[in-house]
């Protein structure tokens, strides 16, 4: 077991490491056309933000001291989403990059073909160089100078090599003969044909050299061009990339900030009633009071579900990340919630990481009734409420037996549970409406995949046999103060009777 949990996480890190070095590559690498101080800098961020972010899950679960704590919540846990989805967008760039590339090819291609229209051809001999040399004025070339006159054509061996500068136009050649002094006679032989000496190959034409010249600057204007149209593409794409990310995680933070909005659900209840028609109970999960959310939060939670003038109160678990030592003061708002019938509570899993019997004691305090595996009877229906899973770590566990064993099966029951997957148990019991948080709705898009692959129902209202449940997504968030495509909630369920 023990090697089968470091494999995973060696795994985990493995593929964390590789999608950070595939963020970097791509928002900064790509678009540095070396290395320098933007690169370094870049390079420090991709370090910096898995490091803090490892920090501040570990400081938490660790119990650190609460200054470190809330010193490394903010930047780790938002660069939780931030790297999310600068993946994402970069992945999506993916399938952009290709076509910039090729749009950014055929414009350049469009351009060369129209300017090599436009330009005249270069070649030797006379032709519009030359013309365009004489309406300038400029100087000819050695090979556009003109032959001297009086000066015969070279023939033979020069003629056919193209060495005509080699004849001195000031020397007939008859001259230049007569001026050799004398030698023996050669043997006479068979006369060679002009030229024979070396076999001509074909004429280079004039030019040649500077043709060279150009197609090589031409190769270089290319290469460069590419580099640049790359250069271009990579800083659109990361632009756009970091701007989408940026952009989702400041606007799934401020939704948080800003507090959870009221939803309200009709819930018809066969047992219910018409005494308890109308019954309403603002539900509410996953406040997570922490690092990140205090009490300030806490104080915006109290004010919106008072707003509502609910009948009653519910709140289902994962009230705070944190201790009562370092907490206490966050959650001391709640004892100003107000509802005809009072508030009541039930733990969640990170009640569990936080102290639950201290947690249970303090909710007590501020006025809040703990339902810890019990039941009370109301005007109309029966409210219970079991402990969450996580208990069973520390003998505390759900017992819907004791909670549920002995009631009037005759009466209505509205049931407290955190987790949905406890619904199966509910409806064992007889339960007609389950109340339940913890999946928060996915919270970060597209983690609502893995939310719903792990749980029955992942938000709303949905039902098993005889037995209804309603989930809410949150009015908190864990880790990261963002939500992206999974609003927080409060939500007012009311009961209605078919009698009604």
């Amino acid at each position: 077991m023990v090697i089968l949990f470091v494999s995973a996480a060696l795994l985990a890190l493995a593929v964390l490491g590789w999608l950070h070095w595939y963020a970097w590559r791509r928002l900064v690498r790509d678009t540095t056309s070396g290395p320098g101080p933007v690169r370094r800098l870049g390079a420090a961020v991709f370090v910096a933000g898995p490091l803090l972010m490892v920090a501040a899950v570990a400081s938490e679960r660790a119990g650190a001291p609460f200054w470190l704590q809330r010193t490394l919540a903010w930047p780790g846990f938002l660069w939780m989403p931030l790297a999310l989805y600068l993946v994402l967008a970069l992945l999506a760039g993916e399938f952009v990059r290709p076509v910039l590339r090729w749009a950014g090819a055929r414009r350049a291609a469009g351009r060369r073909s129209t300017g090599s229209a436009a330009s005249p051809a270069v070649t030797g001999g006379t032709g519009p160089r030359e013309s365009a040399r004489s309406a300038s004025g400029a100087a000819p070339t050695a090979e556009e100078r003109p032959e001297p006159a009086g000066s015969p054509e070279p023939t033979g061996a020069l003629e056919s090599a193209g060495l005509t500068g080699l004849a001195d136009p000031e020397v007939p050649p008859e001259s230049a003969k007569s001026a050799e002094p004398a030698g023996p006679a050669e043997p006479a032989g068979p006369a060679e044909p002009a030229g024979s000496a070396e076999p001509a190959g074909p004429a280079e034409p004039a030019g040649s050299v500077e043709s060279v010249g150009e197609v090589g600057a031409a190769g270089s204007a290319e290469a460069a061009s590419s580099l640049s149209r790359r250069l271009f593409v990579s800083r659109v794409v990361g632009g756009a990339a970091a701007a989408v990310a940026v952009g989702t995680v400041g606007y799934g933070t401020y939704g948080v900030l800003r507090g959870p909005a009221v939803k309200r659900v009709t819930v018809p209840l066969a047992k219910l009633p018409r005494s308890a028609h109308g019954f309403r109970i603002a539900v509410v999960s996953d406040i997570h009071l922490g690092p990140v959310l205090g009490r300030g939060f806490a104080q915006k939670v109290v004010d919106t579900i008072n707003s509502t003038q609910p009948d009653l109160i519910a709140v289902v678990g994962d009230l705070v990340d944190g201790s009562v030592k370092n907490l206490g003061p966050a959650a001391a708002p709640l004892a100003g919630l107000r509802a005809r019938h009072g508030a009541y509570f039930v733990t969640g899993n990170h009640e569990y990481f936080s102290g639950a019997e201290q947690w249970i004691r303090e909710v007590r305090e501020l006025g809040i009734h703990p339902l810890e595996n019990a039941r009370t009877e109301l005007a109309g229906f029966d409210l219970a409420g079991v402990n969450d899973l996580q208990g069973e770590s520390e003998g505390q566990g759900p017992d819907f037996g004791k909670a549920l064993g002995d009631r009037d099966t005759t009466r209505a029951c509205v049931l407290l549970a955190h987790q949905p997957v406890q619904i199966h148990e509910a409806v064992r019991h007889g339960v007609d409406l389950q109340l339940s948080g913890h999946t928060h709705g996915g919270q970060l898009w597209p983690g609502n995949l893995v939310a719903a692959a792990a749980n029955p129902t992942l938000a709303g209202l949905e039902r098993y046999g005889d037995t209804q449940l309603y989930v809410s997504r949150g009015a908190g968030a864990w880790g990261p103060p963002t939500r992206v495509g999974a609003p927080s909630d409060i939500t007012v369920v009311e009961l209605a009777s078919r009698e009604a």
